[in-house]
């Protein structure tokens, strides 16, 4: 083995190249995987235990002294091209802008984020939806005026096939196949039958979570609610719930904040009030339980909403959603270097 190595050394000190091809062909064939070098590395298992260490000096001697002659005959080449003097190869051939992510993914992201912490899972479900999981596992009857709230795409003509209009349609898919206890938080991409201007889109995205277990309370809603608040738009954050109405939710209400630009003051983007609304919450209806299966005399729940444009809104003061959507670079550049 040590002869073999010797011979090998003698060998490399003769190496001589006359274009960059002839210096890369000299690399794979003694430094490659399968090159000579290599293979000695190869057959150092067959060494006997008493040689090992003086033969395994030598064959790291030889690696390290074929790499330094093969870099050198590269330098050398470099250094008498006269189409390389005074340029730098390591350098693109134009200048590259440093991209960025798109800012309702950094949101939704810190969203998720937080809701992680408090040990939600993220659940996902298809676009494309049923009357069933959209509506009527939902609370909403065939003939109620609720469906009105939600101007509604229906695909082909059916009225069974529709773009989901929220994603509290992955709720009720999961709590069709999955017992309590339920965490889950549920992003996604929405569409509405709307007019599209600088405060509505036909198309929005949207992140809801569900707890359900035993004895859920709106007190546990209530600590879920201060927390994201905090978490999200800072520790002096104040929050207020207003009653209001979801299918279903009972009781339901919408979640303020206090407005994170004039520290509750009053001013324009508040129009005065000092708070401004992120949210819709509730209770799990006992009806939505029942209906996905699970037994609403054992089991309980909340469940909360918001749209990830009104909260980028919020943090960015982006005043108008059309530009979520626009790929202007003008505005994406805004948020280079936002993490």
């Amino acid at each position: 083995m040590l002869q073999k190595i010797a011979q090998l050394h003698a060998e490399i000190e003769t190496l001589t190249a006359t274009d960059a091809e002839a210096v890369e062909a000299l690399r794979i064939k003694y430094l490659s995987k399968k090159g000579l070098v290599s293979a000695l590395m190869n057959d150092f298992r067959n060494v006997p235990a008493e040689q090992k260490r003086e033969v395994g000096q030598a064959i790291n001697a030889l690696k390290t002294f074929a790499t330094d002659t093969i870099n050198a005959l590269r330098e050398n080449l470099n250094a008498h091209s006269d189409d390389n003097v005074g340029i730098d190869l390591t350098r693109t051939a134009a200048p590259l802008n440093v991209g960025t992510r798109h800012p309702l993914s950094l949101v939704r992201e810190e969203i998720i984020d937080i809701f992680r912490r408090l040990g939600f899972t993220i659940a996902e479900g298809p676009e494309i939806e049923d009357d069933w999981h959209v509506f009527s596992s939902l609370n909403f009857a065939a003939d109620h005026p609720a469906r009105d709230m939600q101007d509604t795409f229906f695909i082909q003509r059916s009225p069974d096939v529709l773009l989901r209009t929220h994603t509290s349609s992955v709720q009720s898919r999961v709590m069709e196949h999955t017992q309590p206890p339920i965490r889950i938080i549920c992003p996604g991409r929405v569409y509405r039958n709307e007019a599209i201007s600088a405060r509505a889109h036909c198309f929005f995205h949207q992140v809801e979570a569900l707890y359900v277990d035993r004895n859920v309370t709106f007190a546990d809603l209530l600590q879920t609610l201060d927390y994201f608040a905090r978490e999200m738009f800072g520790n002096d954050t104040k929050i207020r719930l207003r009653p209001s109405y979801f299918p279903f939710t009972e009781p339901s209400a919408e979640m303020d904040i206090s407005c994170n630009i004039c520290g509750g003051k009053g001013c324009p983007f508040c129009k005065g009030t000092g708070w401004v609304e992120i949210l819709g919450c509730g209770m799990v209806d006992p009806n939505v339980l029942e209906a996905c299966g699970i037994d609403s005399k054992v089991y309980s729940g909340f469940a909360l909403g918001m749209g990830i444009e009104r909260i980028t809104n919020l943090k960015y003061r982006v005043n108008d959603l059309r530009l979520f959507s626009e790929n202007d670079v003008r505005f994406l550049d805004e948020f280079v270097g936002t993490h």
